[in-house]
């Protein structure tokens, strides 16, 4: 199993920057990737970027945030991040960091997901 504890929510003025911070524990090795999530009121759940935990992980963004966000990792610290400048009152939401174990034999795959960060872009 893998736990997650997010970290570095809070409320900032658009324009403004905020860094979270996802702490990892437990089976870290099994860890393939890691992605961040947000879920705003009242809307479903989005992905706002993932990043691979091979050598040369691969980024993906989705459009809204391109530019702005940046998704890093360290993998001795076991920590993902995700650097988010120039905010937007739409980028209001509860934030969660969400990882995917490698598949196992038969295919599957498991994910673990944190207790959510809130973030508040105020106009």
């Amino acid at each position: 199993q893998v736990q997650l504890v997010e970290s570095g929510g809070g409320l900032v003025q658009a324009g403004g920057s905020l860094k979270l911070s996802c702490a990892t524990f437990g089976s870290t090795s099994n860890i393939n990737a890691i992605g961040w999530y947000r879920q705003a009121p009242g809307k479903e759940r989005e992905l706002v970027a993932t990043i691979s935990i091979t050598p040369g992980g691969g980024t993906n963004y989705a459009e809204s945030v391109k530019g702005r966000f940046t998704i890093s990792r360290d993998n001795i610290k076991n920590t993902a991040y995700l650097q988010m400048n120039s905010l937007k009152p739409e980028d209001t939401a509860v934030y969660y960091c969400n990882v995917e174990l490698v598949p196992s034999a038969s295919g599957t795959t498991t994910n673990y997901w944190g207790q959510g960060t809130p973030v508040t872009v105020s106009s």
